[in-house]
């Protein structure tokens, strides 16, 4: 049996890690590691068009799976093209593992031919960023990027010259067992009995959930009913959260809805679980506060808080149900669900008062058809800028639905990408990239991506011919809106062009019929509807702080944005509070 070389004995990590797929741009420098994959059946090579795709790509396998992805550029400008979709996956907490090849070894810091320093480079997006500069570092040092990425939940990189890559490997040492999951953190008791302490004390408790609480849904549920609680969450918190909930009081920050600001600013204890919601101006600062994260890092940096809780939601709150005392005034709790409902009765007509008649086409209309239309266990990626506002606002979750986007990052062009990754983790899965026009021109060229290995990912495609979210943004500031107006092609055509099914809606009594055709097609499609500039959003409340840097804006037509099928069960919800 020949000697493995270390690009082979690279490749055989990752495969024992779990690593199902190497997303990249082939290259000279990449070559050992490429034609190793080529020989291991366990292990795919996925060429994208772009490397900012491929780590996009892997970023958004790792939040839908859980395990570890990985992504490659070759030396120089390839790799430094993966550093926007690392940054992200990074502040997404996505295990990703990247492969920055590098030039050759005798070469570096000579000022050869494409030379950079990934391993300086990436360090800023990673836990671990380190150089193979002999063969006698492998495995350890990979396996160590491995464990960083698992154990931290974010991105490692492995800078391997080319002509390392093809030196034989040094005699395989004993496996080092691998970490592939992350444990669960139960907090000591002195702060267990102190949570409780302020819990018990409180007469009105608000629950504020982010991503933190995935997995642990029944145990939030159950906490909020014993103590009577209102519960508000972030954005990366919906998916987790608002399904099934009979205590929600919608979502805050600057697309926020209904009542969750109120619920925040007249409780008595505010309970912060699981998230690093960034919007400090949306949280109060004249009530107590108690927070609970698995990060430690992430405790009290976006506010004072009264209590720091390290530990995770599921394991926390199964230690705090049991000690708590069940409160019986259910006042706070049927106040907020009331406010909820008649928040969102009063903004729900502006996507269905005369739809049919309106063009261009009613963004807001658009989302609540698709969600409507989607699967029930659909993946929904987001583009940022306006498309967050219509997923936050109309992408009904259910516990099995998936909607990631690059919600702590805040890229452009995340959502085509996302739904690369995430559709090859399951072909059979519905994944709908909501696109906005200037996202998916800016990395259009992976459409092709999709075409070439025949992925059925669904583009919808909010086509408003501007940068609708910067626009907002120089409204805010008082400047005239410029250089924000996209001179677009036909999409439609552009989609037929490359091989896939491409339709153009631009009157909302096509619409549906467009995505019922496109959802029955069993490859790629693109559905290019012409939506209406002037449909905006504003949040609940706002404040001068609130405006700075952000999207708002009263100086132009604004609808406040309905709220799809979240009215219905805030309604349900209501029907449940107790009359006098």
């Amino acid at each position: 049996m020949a000697k493995q070389n270390v690009a082979e004995q690279f490749v055989d990590i990752l495969v024992r890690a779990g690593v199902k797929r190497l997303y990249g741009v082939v290259g000279d420098s990449l070559n050992p590691v490429v034609d190793a994959i080529r020989r291991n059946s366990a292990i795919d090579w996925i060429h994208v068009r772009h490397e900012e795709t491929a780590a996009f790509a892997a970023g958004a396998e790792a939040q839908i799976t859980g395990r570890l992805a990985a992504c490659a550029g070759s030396c120089g400008p390839g790799n430094l093209h993966l550093i926007n979709g690392l940054y992200d996956a990074h502040r997404s907490m996505a295990p990703v593992l990247a492969l920055a090849s590098q030039i050759p070894s005798s070469e570096i810091g000579l000022g050869y031919f494409q030379e950079t320093h990934p391993d300086r480079l990436f360090q800023e997006c990673s836990h671990y960023s380190e150089l193979i500069s002999s063969p006698k570092q492998m495995p350890r040092l990979l396996q160590t990027a491995i464990q960083h990425a698992v154990g931290q939940s974010g991105v490692s990189v492995v800078s391997l010259p080319g002509d390392i890559a093809a030196e034989p490997a040094p005699d395989r040492a004993a496996e080092t067992a691998l970490v592939t999951s992350r444990p669960s953190v139960r907090p000591g008791d002195a702060e267990i009995e102190k949570l409780v302490e302020m819990i018990d004390e409180a007469d009105r408790v608000t629950l504020f959930c982010g991503s933190g609480t995935a997995g642990a849904h029944a145990e939030v549920m159950e906490f909020a009913g014993k103590i009577k609680s209102p519960i508000g969450h972030a954005l990366r918190g919906k998916e987790w959260i608002q399904y099934d909930n009979p205590y929600d009081v919608g979502m805050s920050g600057l697309l926020g809805y209904g009542a969750a600001y109120e619920a925040t600013h007249e409780c008595d204890l505010l309970i912060l679980i699981g998230t690093d919601f960034p919007y400090n101006a949306f949280l109060p600062d004249d009530v107590k506060i108690a927070q609970i994260d698995v990060r430690p890092e992430h405790l009290g940096r976006r506010s004072k808080l009264d209590l720091a809780v390290w530990g995770d939601a599921k394991e926390t709150l199964r230690c705090l149900i049991p000690r708590v005392k069940p409160k019986e005034d259910r006042k706070f709790l049927d106040r907020m669900l009331k406010k909820h409902a008649d928040a969102l009765e009063g903004v729900v007509k502006a996507y269905t008062r005369k739809v049919e008649k309106h063009v261009p086409i009613h963004p807001e209309y658009v989302a609540s058809v698709l969600d409507e239309l989607a699967d029930e266990d659909a993946v929904f990626t987001v583009d940022t800028g306006m498309c967050n506002v219509w997923a936050a606002r109309y992408i009904t979750p259910n516990g099995r639905r998936r909607v990631i986007g690059s919600f702590s990052h805040g890229s452009m062009a995340n959502a085509l990408p996302m739904a690369i990754g995430a559709q090859f983790t399951d072909t059979g899965r519905q994944v709908v990239s909501m696109s906005g026009d200037g996202g998916f021109s800016m990395l259009m060229g992976d459409f092709l991506t999709l075409v070439q290995y025949d992925l059925p990912v669904k583009v919808v495609l909010f086509n408003n011919s501007s940068l609708g979210m910067v626009e907002l943004e120089m409204l805010v500031a008082g400047l005239p809106s410029y250089g924000t107006t996209n001179k677009n092609p036909d999409f439609a055509a552009v989609a037929r062009a490359c091989g896939a099914h491409g339709v153009r809606v631009e009157k909302p009594k096509d619409l549906e019929g467009a995505l019922k055709a496109a959802f029955r097609h069993k490859g790629p499609a693109l559905v290019d509807i012409v939506t209406d500039p002037n449909a905006l959003s504003i949040p609940p409340k706002i404040s001068a702080d609130m405006v700075t840097g952000f999207a708002l804006s009263a100086s132009k037509i604004v609808l406040d944005g309905g709220v799809g099928r979240m009215l219905q069960m805030a309604r349900s919800n209501i029907r449940n509070v107790p009359r006098p």
